[in-house]
C-alpha cells in the first residue's frame, strides 16, 4: 500500500474524519467548522483563511513539530 498522499487529499481526509464526527455528534462547532472547510465551486474553502490554517499545520507536521501525545504533563 501506497502511504503517501497529496494535500489537497489528506485535506479530504480530514474533512471526512470531521464529518463522521460531526454525524456522530451534532456538534453545532464541529458543523461550523465544516461549512468553514466546505469547498466553493472554484475549489477553494469557504473560509479562505482555512486552507492558509490547513498549509500552516502541513509545515508543521513535515517538520516533525506535531506533538501527538495525549496528556503530557508540562514539566
Amino acid at each position: 500500500m501506497d502511504d503517501k498522499i497529496t494535500i489537497k487529499e489528506a485535506y479530504a481526509a480530514m474533512y471526512a474524519y470531521i464529518k463522521a464526527l460531526y454525524d456522530m455528534t451534532g456538534s453545532d462547532d464541529l458543523g461550523g467548522f465544516l461549512g468553514s472547510m466546505s469547498l466553493l465551486e472554484d475549489g477553494t474553502p469557504a473560509d479562505p483563511g482555512v486552507w492558509d490554517d490547513w498549509m500552516r499545520a502541513v509545515q508543521h507536521a513535515r517538520h516533525g513539530q506535531v506533538d501527538l501525545t495525549l496528556g503530557r504533563p508540562e514539566e
